[in-house]
Protein backbone atom coordinates (compact mmCIF):
# COMPACT_ATOMS: atom_id res chain seq x y z
CA UNK A 1 0.00 0.00 0.00
CA UNK A 2 1.33 2.93 -1.63
CA UNK A 3 1.15 6.27 1.55
CA UNK A 4 2.36 10.13 1.21
CA UNK A 5 3.00 12.20 4.09
CA UNK A 6 4.17 15.92 4.15
CA UNK A 7 5.57 18.26 5.78
CA UNK A 8 6.82 21.62 6.20
CA UNK A 9 4.13 23.45 5.82
CA UNK A 10 3.63 27.13 8.44
CA UNK A 11 2.64 30.50 8.44
CA UNK A 12 5.14 33.12 6.82
CA UNK A 13 5.35 36.51 6.19
CA UNK A 14 4.82 37.58 2.25
CA UNK A 15 7.66 37.38 0.41
CA UNK A 16 9.18 34.26 2.55
CA UNK A 17 9.40 30.69 1.70
CA UNK A 18 9.34 27.47 2.81
CA UNK A 19 10.23 23.87 1.51
CA UNK A 20 7.34 21.10 1.41
CA UNK A 21 8.35 17.59 1.81
CA UNK A 22 6.70 14.61 0.57
CA UNK A 23 7.50 10.66 1.65
CA UNK A 24 6.54 7.77 0.09
CA UNK A 25 6.46 4.37 1.08
CA UNK A 26 4.86 1.53 0.59
CA UNK A 27 6.71 1.50 -3.21
CA UNK A 28 9.65 1.71 -5.25
CA UNK A 29 9.62 5.71 -5.22
CA UNK A 30 11.26 6.03 -8.27
CA UNK A 31 8.72 4.51 -10.37
CA UNK A 32 6.23 7.10 -9.72
CA UNK A 33 5.90 10.83 -11.30
CA UNK A 34 4.93 13.01 -8.69
CA UNK A 35 2.97 16.37 -8.16
CA UNK A 36 2.19 18.77 -5.92
CA UNK A 37 -1.56 20.69 -5.99
CA UNK A 38 -2.85 23.14 -3.37
CA UNK A 39 -6.49 23.96 -2.56
CA UNK A 40 -7.71 27.19 -0.97
CA UNK A 41 -10.86 27.15 0.89
CA UNK A 42 -13.87 27.43 -0.86
CA UNK A 43 -11.96 26.82 -4.10
CA UNK A 44 -10.90 24.41 -6.17
CA UNK A 45 -7.83 21.90 -6.23
CA UNK A 46 -5.65 23.19 -8.23
CA UNK A 47 -2.13 22.01 -10.14
CA UNK A 48 1.07 23.66 -8.54
CA UNK A 49 3.84 21.13 -9.92
CA UNK A 50 4.94 17.89 -11.20
CA UNK A 51 8.27 16.11 -11.70
CA UNK A 52 8.98 12.86 -13.91
CA UNK A 53 10.24 9.86 -12.15
CA UNK A 54 13.75 10.58 -12.91
CA UNK A 55 13.57 14.23 -12.12
CA UNK A 56 14.49 15.00 -15.84
CA UNK A 57 11.51 16.58 -16.74
CA UNK A 58 9.19 19.55 -14.71
CA UNK A 59 5.82 21.31 -15.24
CA UNK A 60 4.76 24.34 -13.43
CA UNK A 61 1.41 26.06 -13.14
CA UNK A 62 2.00 29.40 -14.64
CA UNK A 63 1.06 31.04 -10.89
CA UNK A 64 3.65 29.92 -9.29
CA UNK A 65 6.67 29.59 -12.18
CA UNK A 66 9.98 31.25 -11.31
CA UNK A 67 8.77 31.01 -7.39
CA UNK A 68 8.67 27.44 -6.74
CA UNK A 69 11.14 24.80 -7.78
CA UNK A 70 9.62 20.85 -7.68
CA UNK A 71 12.51 18.31 -6.99
CA UNK A 72 13.33 14.64 -6.21
CA UNK A 73 15.74 12.70 -4.00
CA UNK A 74 14.76 9.05 -5.35
CA UNK A 75 17.69 7.88 -2.40
CA UNK A 76 15.12 9.36 0.40
CA UNK A 77 11.77 8.31 -1.31
CA UNK A 78 10.90 12.05 -0.96
CA UNK A 79 10.06 15.13 -3.03
CA UNK A 80 10.06 18.35 -2.39
CA UNK A 81 8.49 21.99 -3.31
CA UNK A 82 10.31 24.79 -2.45
CA UNK A 83 8.21 27.90 -2.63
CA UNK A 84 9.98 31.54 -2.44
CA UNK A 85 8.34 34.64 -2.86
CA UNK A 86 5.33 33.79 -1.33
CA UNK A 87 2.03 35.65 -1.64
CA UNK A 88 -1.16 35.85 0.48
CA UNK A 89 -2.07 33.91 -2.42
CA UNK A 90 -0.50 30.90 -2.24
CA UNK A 91 -2.26 30.15 1.39
CA UNK A 92 -3.41 26.60 0.91
CA UNK A 93 -3.37 23.06 2.05
CA UNK A 94 -0.98 21.41 0.01
CA UNK A 95 -0.91 18.71 -1.29
CA UNK A 96 1.22 15.65 -2.98
CA UNK A 97 0.33 12.59 -5.58
CA UNK A 98 1.88 9.99 -7.12
CA UNK A 99 1.05 8.23 -10.89
CA UNK A 100 2.61 5.46 -11.61
CA UNK A 101 2.33 5.61 -15.00
CA UNK A 102 4.57 6.66 -18.06
CA UNK A 103 5.40 11.00 -17.80
CA UNK A 104 3.30 13.41 -19.55
CA UNK A 105 3.44 16.99 -19.30
CA UNK A 106 -0.13 17.18 -21.03
CA UNK A 107 -1.73 15.01 -17.83
CA UNK A 108 0.53 15.83 -15.16
CA UNK A 109 -1.40 19.09 -14.27
CA UNK A 110 -4.77 16.82 -14.07
CA UNK A 111 -5.62 15.70 -10.51
CA UNK A 112 -7.13 12.68 -12.16
CA UNK A 113 -3.79 11.53 -13.20
CA UNK A 114 -2.62 11.01 -10.14
CA UNK A 115 -3.20 7.66 -8.28
CA UNK A 116 -2.54 8.31 -4.59
CA UNK A 117 -2.95 11.32 -2.55
CA UNK A 118 -1.07 12.59 0.76
CA UNK A 119 -3.05 14.18 3.67
CA UNK A 120 -2.11 17.69 2.75
CA UNK A 121 0.12 20.43 4.96
CA UNK A 122 -1.11 23.95 5.76
CA UNK A 123 0.57 26.77 4.07
CA UNK A 124 -0.60 30.54 5.56
CA UNK A 125 1.18 33.26 3.98
CA UNK A 126 0.38 36.70 5.85
CA UNK A 127 0.16 40.20 4.17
Amino acid sequence: QVQLVESGGGLVQAGGSLRLSCVLSGRIFSRYNMGWFRQAPGKEREFVAAISWSGGSTYYADSVKDRFTISRDNAKNTVFLQMSSLKPEDTAGYYCAAAGRSYSSDYAGQASWYDVWGQGTQVTVSS
